[in-house]
């Protein structure tokens, strides 16, 4: 049943009473420790923002979601929210037994009484909901490299929301929003979901789409987890507060959505307008390639550009919201505005300006012009104080390949050469180096030797958003983790992995440690090249060659690659 725009909306939270006597219970429960995607699940399914989901997802719900993208009792619901957890955790829990859902700092948000456990097919999961199991879809790598093996499903009842200390004015419940839009009379209302901070076109858009519907206008921005790589929220808050006055005040709202996108496109746009219902809003803007992740691993596009449309379209009634399909906005030099791209008649006569997010970016970093008709002065100061240009920035060069191939010696090398250069203060982190001083306490097994360059990674992502230079030199031989590595960093600056792609006949040869010999005598087990994989990287931004050929060669390549990625300067 829908709930009329303006009516309150159930939520999970018990009374503040009810509240406090079961926190004082749920000290004896077993504790879940919530990732920061499940905190972002559990805060809208406890403030109403996932009607009519009463907490994660049961066995059957789940299967019917995943299939025709509804619950078991016939409700449409695109995207499934589940509770994932270790096998450890899993097996310690009997049916039917309630537990304790808790943040990172360890203070209680819920209880969930746990009715279904189950090992769910991530591959099928991937395919129906995602469109393919292909790792290049960030949710997809998140469901087979992030997520727990097995999903807990159950009731969840609401203790308290999650603490936010930014921008703590502009985050409303649905609730809230409900009432604002009461109080001052909004009976029509258009949602705009973003991710990327807002330029002219996006303006020009809005505008349009609040006329067509007649419609006051809520900028609802997600804040949660979007894309790796996107401009973090805090930079596209400012950048959204910069622009507001350029709307009318008395039709135009902005609140933020904590959200943890899934980039899954079509799913992800039905998902998004049940949300706004949810909301308040009565009108949904769905653009082109809504929530696409990029390209697949073949180079193309995961969605077509209207999939998303197409299927808000076909749902819109049953979901109670209308959608406002949203053209490609270019800009026509001659006329001086904004138009939808398929609607100019005089293409041949006309100058048509564009910049995509790449050309964007590339202009950011390489400190280039960016146009006043395609953005505005406050935005493009927000975004150069986060985006200084390259050669000013924080990076890490990330040295990977065999036990005894020249990384530590030519990572030496470089250091020295930058640290000659004198612009950036510069850190290495060598594998002995880290072993002696952040990893003492971990062994050899594949696990240990996966946090092990967890932890490098940390460090260097720390090292890069601080406007330092990391030089790493680990082996590093899972993708897997390489690729964690990456995204953790490119948040923050470059990522420069270099392949030293010395053979393994040749690093047996020099076993200057003796290590080889041990592993061939059985002595040092899971040895990498011996007795356990190195995935060789398959595009890394260089690959050096170190058989007879200088160290200072081989730094030298470094050198010239950072210099032709604009890092340090020629």
């Amino acid at each position: 049943m829908q709930i009329p725009n303006l009516a309150p909306i159930p939520e999970l939270f018990v009374s503040y009473e009810s509240a406090q006597k079961l926190k004082s219970e749920a000290a004896d429960l077993k504790s879940h420790d919530l990732s920061p995607r499940q905190i972002c699940d559990l805060e809208l399914l406890m403030n109403g923002g996932f009607n009519p989901l009463k907490g994660f997802l049961g066995q059957e719900d789940y299967d019917g979601v995943v299939d025709n993208m509804r619950l078991a009792d016939g409700t449409l619901w695109p995207m499934p929210i589940t509770l994932d957890v270790s096998e450890d955790f899993a097996e310690g829990l009997t049916l039917g037994e309630d537990i304790a859902l808790r943040d990172q700092e360890g203070v209680i948000l819920a209880t969930m009484t746990v009715t279904d456990r189950w090992t769910p097919d991530k591959s099928r999961e991937a395919e129906q909901v995602f469109g393919a199991d292909d790792d290049a879809h960030p949710a997809v790598n998140y469901l087979h490299n992030t997520a727990g093996k097995v999903y807990l499903g159950g009731p969840v009842v609401g203790i308290q929301p999650p603490v936010h200390y930014d921008f703590r004015a502009r985050r409303d419940t649905p609730n809230e929003l409900r009432a604002f839009f009461r109080k001052v009379g909004w009976r029509r209302v258009v949602a705009f979901q973003t991710r990327n901070p807002l330029h002219r076109a996006h303006q020009e858009l809005t505008f349009r789409a609040a006329k067509e519907a007649q419609a006051n206008l809520l900028i609802h921005p997600v804040v949660g987890m979007t894309k790796p790589g996107d401009v973090d929220h805090f930079t596209r808050v400012r950048c959204y507060e910069a622009v507001l006055d350029k709307y009318p005040a008395s039709t135009t709202s902005m609140s933020l959505l904590n959200l943890a996108m899934r980039m899954a496109g079509p799913r992800e746009a039905v998902w998004h307008a049940i949300i706004r219902r949810n909301h308040g809003c009565t009108h949904f803007i769905v653009g082109r390639d809504h929530a696409g992740p990029g390209k697949n691993s073949a180079g193309e596009d995961f969605y077509g550009p209207y999939d998303a449309q197409d299927l808000v379209r076909e749902h819109q009634q049953e979901i109670g919201i209308e959608m406002v399909d949203f053209k490609h906005m270019v800009y026509v030099q001659e006329r001086a505005q904004y138009e939808p791209n398929d609607e100019i008649a005089d293409k041949d006569n006309v100058t048509i300006l564009n910049i995509s997010g790449t050309e964007l970016r590339r202009r950011l970093r390489e400190g280039l012009e960016i146009p006043d008709w395609f953005s505005f002065s406050e935005v493009v100061e927000q975004l150069r104080n986060r985006y200084p240009p390259r050669s000013k920035q924080g990076f890490t060069v990330f040295f990977t390949g065999f036990s005894g191939s020249g990384k530590s010696t030519i990572a030496n090398a470089l250091m020295v050469k930058l640290m000659e250069m004198g612009d950036r203060p510069v850190t290495l982190l060598d594998g002995d180096i880290v072993r002696k001083n952040l990893s003492s306490e971990l062994g050899f097994s594949k696990e240990h030797r996966d946090l092990n360059i967890r932890r490098i990674g940390y460090v260097a992502s720390e090292i890069t958003k601080n406007g330092g230079i990391a030089i790493c030199a680990p082996i590093a031989p899972y993708a897997t983790t390489r690729r964690a590595v990456r995204e953790e960093i490119e948040a923050y600056g470059a990522f420069v992995e270099i392949h030293v792609a010395t053979t393994i006949e040749e690093c047996e040869r020099r076993d200057r440690k003796g290590l080889y010999k041990l592993a061939r005598e059985g002595k040092i087990k899971e040895f990498t090249g011996i007795s356990d994989p190195y995935d060789v990287p398959e595009n890394p931004e260089l690959r050096v060659e170190t058989e007879n050929v200088e160290v200072d060669n081989c730094a030298h390549q470094v050198l010239l690659k950072l210099e032709s990625m604009g890092l340090i300067a020629g």
